[in-house]
Formats: structure tokens, sequence, C-alpha cells
């Protein structure tokens, strides 16, 4: 580690006037001037999901959006979602790094003729194109019949005699600006009661998706493989439905065995191995409630992805995603197979694991052992279209345990994922549970891409991996889990999340701040034994204080005069000065000194000052678990009871 040295000091000293006459020509727009809509491509985007945006271009349906300019800086936001503009434009955090809104302009759809069509999508009559209209001047329409795939969507107009009309065919309420406003505020306490409820309400319809799914192992035998027929196809094409097709112990060589009918297919345990002929997947289901347990399955092709390949034909880019990652080759694959289960299954595969394709099911107690090498495998499990439950698996090797597109409101839970690329991959997946799951050496733990809304990341366990926990999109509840003994531990990004009572220790860096906006909150965290406790080289500065509390960095060399439990100065992490207290003793001489004092105040009242990095406001003194060498000493999960509220 690089020591603090006089020569440093002088730099420090010395750099203080220069950042002072930067600041004073730092860019700030005049709050007089004359502020005008710019084209929503030129703006820096957030809101809304990927899958919304895709689905109405590819659908021509409508978005409404707003664009936001702050005082303080050079850029112009837009959002896909007029309701996460509004919580933005009154959030503290952007009013301290980005200053004042000085102007919010939202779609206007007053001279358009907006439609809602039978799927709920908004449309302009003769596809006319919309205008921009200030928010403040616009009156907008609220829970109506209009929505996106990520739910209710906020219609603005710039005349209330357009909303009313609108409100009167497709239902709603006509509200101002300032209602939009409201409605869109919550405190910290507030959301992190509404995300523990959702935690809470995911696990119980798991609950009685599980419970649901288990009485179909209890249909009665209907015909025995070697007794009632010769072969496992002949078998079940004689079951009748609601019956089930038993598999005594054995090796049994089958092309594909077609699930056709609601039937459940059931082994002896290990000892019954279907082994495919190693050309296409091994159990193919079309039918819904069918189930396959007790058993093992090999012998599976090793086509892991059809992608499109070059033609005249254009392909949408759901169709794209599917033939990519949910048309290879598998051991078990459902389509349309609603209310099915698999339970007790081993699968060895080169590709694919189990492949769900539009069809709710319940996964529990699998093992899916994959290629040695990621590149040359596939994924464990592959959830498009429908929500599912995984739950209770192991998953080794290959590239990803479990995958996801479009599989909103989804459960993965209680599963280990060990040696592959991704443990939990999400894309174009919101509302989706991810928790108590134990990964270990996997390039990254858990991974959440393009831009979704609303997951739930909760408990898990991940360690000896490149990256513990990396997020995207808006309002992500990352809570109580473990990134540790990693290169980094989890990465803060995104719009809105929140990030807290999580252990992130003894990692490289301790956590990446990558986020364009300065709106996550995170608080009440253990960041503790970490190489680099910070790495944040882009963005905003970025306030991790809510409400008076902060988060836990170890032991620092600071004073706290009342008592409270709190550091009596603000501590910034990614400060070079700061990020070497309690490792080096001249860190603490140098920013006792006037010339830091000095800095740190005109960071606090000058924008220029406010590049990018992380202060924290309310640095604790102890941490927020009690038993975080119990934690970082076993494989155990974060136990909430040792823990304060995020509220403080």
């Amino acid at each position: 580690m690089a020591l603090l040295t006089q020569r440093a000091t002088r730099w420090v000293t010395g750099i203080v006037g220069l950042l002072v006459v930067l600041a004073s020509l730092s860019f700030v727009v005049p709050a007089s001037g004359s502020v005008s809509p710019v084209e929503f491509d030129d703006t820096i985007k957030t809101g809304g999901t990927a899958v919304d945006v895709q689905q109405a271009d590819a659908d021509g349906f409508e978005v409404p959006v707003a664009q936001v300019h702050f005082s303080r800086y050079r850029y112009v936001m837009g959002y896909y979602d007029i309701q996460t503009a509004a919580a933005d434009v009154q959030s503290p955090e952007s009013a301290r790094q980005f200053g004042d809104p000085l102007a919010v302009f939202v779609t206007d759809y007053a001279p358009v003729t907006p439609l809602v069509g039978d799927d709920g999508h908004l449309r302009t009559e003769h596809n006319r194109a919309t205008g921009w209209v200030k928010a403040e001047n616009a009156v907008f329409v609220v829970d109506s019949g209009a929505r996106v795939a990520s739910g209710p969507i906020v219609v603005p107009f710039s005349e209330r005699a357009s909303a009313r009309e609108f409100a009167s065919e497709y239902g709603g309420e006509v509200v101002g600006w300032n209602a939009v406003k409201n409605r869109a505020e919550r405190s910290l306490p507030a959301r992190t009661a509404s995300f523990e409820s959702s935690v809470e309400s995911h696990h119980t319809l798991a609950d009685q998706t599980v419970a649901a799914s288990e009485l179909l192992f209890d249909r009665p035998v209907s015909v025995v493989v070697g007794e009632g027929a010769p072969t496992i196809e002949s078998a079940v094409e004689s079951a009748p439905a609601n019956t089930t097709v038993y598999v005594p112990p054995g090796t049994y060589e089958v092309d594909t065995v077609e699930l056709n009918r609601s039937i459940t297919l059931l082994g002896a345990g290990p000892a019954t191995t279907l082994v495919g002929d190693g050309n296409g997947s091994v159990v193919h289901v079309r039918a819904e409630s069918a189930a396959v347990g007790n058993l093992s399955i090999s012998g599976v092709g090793d086509v892991g992805t059809r992608r499109v390949q070059a033609t005249n034909e254009s392909v949408d880019w759901d169709t794209r995603v599917t033939l990519a990652y949910g048309r290879g080759d598998a051991g078990i694959v459902f389509d349309a197979a609603n209310d099915s289960v698999i339970r007790d299954v081993r699968i060895d595969t080169p590709t694919s694991g189990i492949i769900v394709r539009e069809s709710r099911t319940s996964i529990s107690n699998l093992t899916v052992q994959g290629a040695e090498t990621p590149s040359d495998g596939f994924m464990g499990v592959v959830l498009i279209g429908q929500p599912s439950v995984v739950q209770n698996s192991t998953f080794l090797d290959g590239r990803d345990g479990v995958y996801t597109h479009r599989a909103d409101g989804s459960v993965i839970r209680d599963n280990h994922m060990e040696s592959g690329r991704y443990g939990v991959h999400e894309m174009y997946t919101s509302d989706t549970l991810v928790a108590d799951n134990v990964v270990r050496e996997n390039e990254i733990g858990v991974i959440i891409m393009t831009r979704p809304v609303g997951n739930l990341v909760v408990g898990n366990d991940v360690r000896d991996s490149g990256f513990g926990f990396i997020p995207a999109g808006s309002d992500t509840y990352v809570a109580d889990n473990v990134f540790a003994q990693n290169e980094y531990g989890m990465d803060v990004s995104g719009d809105r999340q929140v990030y807290v009572r999580n252990v992130v220790a003894d990692n490289e860096v301790g956590i990446r701040g990558s986020s364009t906006f300065p709106t996550n909150v995170v608080v009440h965290n253990d960041i503790v034994g970490n190489d680099v406790r910070v790495e944040s080289e882009l963005g905003p500065m970025r306030t991790w204080t809510a409400n008076g509390h902060g988060n836990y960095w170890g032991e620092l060399p600071l004073a706290d005069s009342n008592g409270d439990g709190t550091y009596d100065r603000a501590f910034e992490p990614s400060n070079p000065v700061d990020a070497n207290l309690g490792r080096d003793p001249s860190a603490l001489v140098l920013s006792r000194s006037p010339v830091m004092d000095a800095l740190r105040t005109m960071r606090d009242e000058i924008a220029g000052l406010r590049g990018s990095g992380v202060v924290d406001t309310a640095p604790r003194t102890t941490p927020v678990h009690t038993d975080m060498d119990r934690l970082l000493n076993t494989s155990a999960r974060v136990d909430t009871t040792n823990t304060e509220s995020a509220d403080g």
C-alpha cells in the first residue's frame, strides 16, 4: 500500500487553490436562462424497463417520457417513466449533486388523440407524433387502463379538457404535477417496508406453488416400465392422463421422451437413469400439470444455442434472445406446460440442464453437472416468459446456474452454484426474488442486466468469485447479503436502488460505485477488511447516508465526542486520504490539517468540488451485525435478528 508522503501532502495543499478556480468555472445553467426540450435520444436515460422500450419499439405503442434539466449538471436526464422522474426531481441526493430542476418536460398527448387498445397499450391516432409540455403546466391521468409490461403508466396532457376526455374513456383521475410528485415520494422506512413485504409475498407464493406441485407425485401408477410396457416411450404413450409412469432402477437408452399429457414420470432415485443418444433434448414436456422426478438424465445433445443467422428477414428482439438461450438442447424442456414440476432429478449435460419456455414450473432438489469449462457449456436452468420457482438445487460448472428472460415474478432461492460463469443471470426480468443462494468460485455471483425494476436480492452468500453482485435498472432491494473474499464485493449502480444490512468484507475492492445517478441508498452495511474500500472514478459524488445513519467502515481513528455511535465528521472512502485512515498514521495527520478541513467545507458548498466519489456523512462506530465474525468464518447467511433496521 502506498504511504502518504510529504510530497503527497504538498500536492493536496497545492491542488486546493486550483480546485477553487476550477469550481468557479464549473458548468452551471443560469437560473434565469431559457430552457428548451431536447431530442429524447440526446438525454441520459433511465426509468422504465428495457422490456417496456423494446416492446414499444417493436409493437408501435407509446411510453410517456420526461426530461429533466438540472441547474448544476451539463447533461439532460431522460426518463421512460413519469413517476421515476417525479421521484428524482425531489430527491435530496439529486439536489445535492445536480442542483435544482430548472425545467421538467413531459410528453404531451393533448394534440394527438391518445387511444388505449385491448392490450392496455397507449397509441396515438394515426400514429401522430407527440410534443412536449412543462410538467408544471401539465395535467396527468393516473390509474387509467393504460399500461406497459412493467405496470400502469401516467399519461400527461397540456389541456385539462383532453385529460378529462381520456379519463372518461379509459378510467383514472386527473391530477396536477404536485400530486404526481406526492405519489412518487416515499421515505426510506416506507420503501424498506414495501420491499420486505414483497420479499414475504414472493416466498409465500413460492411455498404455495411448491405445495400444489407436490400433489402431482401422488398420482396412481398406471404403467410400470418393463412390465406393462417395454420402453419408457411406450409407457408414456399408453398412460392415461393424471396417472404415474414408474421407471424401476436401471439404465434406459431413449431418443426423446415426449410427455404430451398430464402425467408423472417417476423413477426409483439415482439408480434410474435415462440416457439420450447425444442428439437433442432427452425429455420434452408439452402438457400442463406434468411431473418428472426421482431419476437421472445424461446423453444430452451438444447444441447450446441456436443463434439467428444472417438472413433477409428481420427477427424481433424477443425471438432473438429466445433462440440464443432457449432453443438449445437440454436434459428436460418444458413448452407451454404450466403448473408442472421437477423434483429430485440429476442431469449431466454439456449444454443446458432444464429449459422452461412459457411455463409456470416448480423445480426442487435438482442437480446439474455442466461442462467443466464455462465457455464450453450452457445454463443449468433457463426460465423464459413465465414466473417459476427454482429452489434447493445445485449447479456445478457450466455457464450460468439460473438464467432468466422475461420471467417476471420468479423465485430463485436456497440454491448452491459453483465454478460457473454467473450464479444467477437476469435478463429483461423484473420483480424477481433471488434469496439465500450460496455461490462459490464464479465469475459473478448475481448479475441483473437490461434495466429491470423491482428485483429483490436478499440473503445470498457469494465468495471466492470475481464479482459478488452487479445490478442494473431501478428499485432493486439488496439486503442481508454476504459478499466476501471476492475480487469485487458489490457494484452500486442504476437508479433508486436500496442496499441495506449487507456484509462486504475481505474483498480486493469492497464496492464499485459506477452509477450515473446519486439517488441510490447505501446504508446500514458493514464494509470491512477490503483492500480498497470503494472504487469510484465516474459519475457524481454519492452520499451513502440516510436519515442520519451511515455504514460501518471498520474502526477509524476519528472522534465520537457525544457517544452517539456516529463519528463526528464525514468519511470519504474513495478519497486517497480517508481511504488510508486506520491503515497509515500519516493519513490521520493529513486528514486533520486545515487544508483538508477547508477542502471538505468547500466540497459541501461548491458544486464544482463535488466530483466523483463517495461520502458517508454519518459513519458508524460499531458494526451493524453483532455476529459478523460468525458470518465471515462460516457459510452461514445473514441472520437479520442480529442487525438493526434500515431506518435506524
